[in-house]
């Protein structure tokens, strides 16, 4: 393999790791394999020829260091983020990498805009968090949205899952995020983020086929409250998780997800509609798969790629839509999502009132 086709991969062989080591297999890209269990590293390397195990820990920098020697770019895997993120982004500029993350923890990914922007943009560097089905996609979904708008009233992102599953990292991330804010929720409004105990409501969302409408919870935050307006100028982002999907993720007895096809792949499906408003107007964008796990790689190896062959906006820490042509970058996705916008500056829908009539709350 040629000069810059060597991508680390740290939590390599994680559940989302080993989709994104899959699809920069796939993409010609040789992953190095990075994490702190040797044991899984060599496990997970036997299984291909030319993996390399490169075993690296977060608390001893020069291990990160040796690990990343001769790599092109580092993408981390690895949650909890609010641990992992900083020293994976201090060992990325120190070896002068682009550094690519999977974090939906919406804290850490706030950590990651304030203690790197200034330095990452003083030397030149490239930083995308949160390059995932949740924070990257729908930030993609918003900016291509808008189009020619500069600014927006409103953004909503509702996220129409058929169930989940969710990993053990998934739930310690979880675990992390709810500790560092005491217990308390957490919403982008009025131009800022905003800390609350109050109830989550509940309403009814039109989700286009093929789920059709389902109740969600609303204010169901994601990452997406911290990618979307760090670039656009939008006071109000709301996420909504469909109610099936939230009970699963806080069911104490919900299994982790179960292969069902040669890619390794769940039997979930999923169907994401970005609905932004601007005066009386609005603008819709929709993707729809199989598997949020599965779908974040090749989010994160697409955006590797561009990196490394140019296609970028910008330098420093960046989400998506700020650091790439949004949607050329979902066309893309074509062999993973299936991408419909419709024509833009409809008048708004009568039948979809947030917080009106559709609205429940409890």
């Amino acid at each position: 393999m040629g000069p810059g086709r060597d991508v680390a991969v740290f939590g390599a062989y994680g559940h989302t790791g080993r989709f994104v080591v899959a699809e920069l297999q796939a993409r010609g890209y040789t992953p190095l394999l990075l994490g702190r269990d040797h044991d899984r590293l060599l496990a997970l390397a036997r299984t291909g020829p030319g993996l390399q195990a490169r075993p690296a820990s977060i608390d001893d920098p020069a291990t990160l260091d040796r690990a990343l020697r001769g790599a092109a770019a580092v993408i981390n895997c690895a949650g909890p983020f609010a641990t992992t993120a900083a020293p994976l982004v201090e060992a990325a500029l120190r070896a002068g990498l682009p550094y690519v993350d999977v974090a939906a923890e919406i804290e850490a990914n706030l950590d990651t805009f304030a203690h790197f922007a200034q330095r990452a943009r003083d030397l030149g560097a490239v930083v995308v968090p949160a390059m995932a089905f949740f924070g990257g996609l729908g930030d993609l979904l918003v900016t291509t949205a808008l189009g020619d708008w500069t600014a927006a009233d409103e953004a909503h992102i509702a996220y129409g899952l058929s169930d989940w599953h969710p990993t053990g990292g998934t739930l310690a991330s979880g675990t992390v995020s709810a500790q560092r804010r005491g217990g308390r929720r957490v919403r982008y409004t009025g131009g800022r983020l905003e800390y609350h105990e109050d109830v989550l409501p509940t309403l009814d969302w039109p989700f286009p086929a093929p789920l059709g409408p389902q109740r969600v919870i609303a204010e169901f935050s994601m990452a997406d409250i911290v990618t979307v307006p760090s670039h656009l100028a939008v006071p109000q982002v709301r996420t909504y998780l469909t109610a099936k999907a939230a009970a699963d993720l806080s069911g104490s007895g919900t299994p982790a997800p179960v292969a069902v096809d040669e890619r390794g792949r769940s039997a979930q499906t999923f169907v994401v509609d970005v609905l932004v408003r601007s005066g009386g107007a609005e603008r819709r964008a929709v993707v729809s798969g199989q598997d949020i796990y599965a779908s974040s790689a090749p989010l994160a190896v697409e955006a590797v790629d561009r990196i490394l062959t140019g296609r970028t906006r910008t330098t420093g820490v960046a989400s998506a839509g700020a650091m790439f042509d949004a949607p050329d970058f979902l066309r893309a996705l074509s062999p993973h999502l299936s991408l419909h916008v419709p024509p833009r500056d409809a008048r708004s829908a009568p039948g979809l009132t947030l917080g009106g009539p559709h609205r429940r709350d409890g």
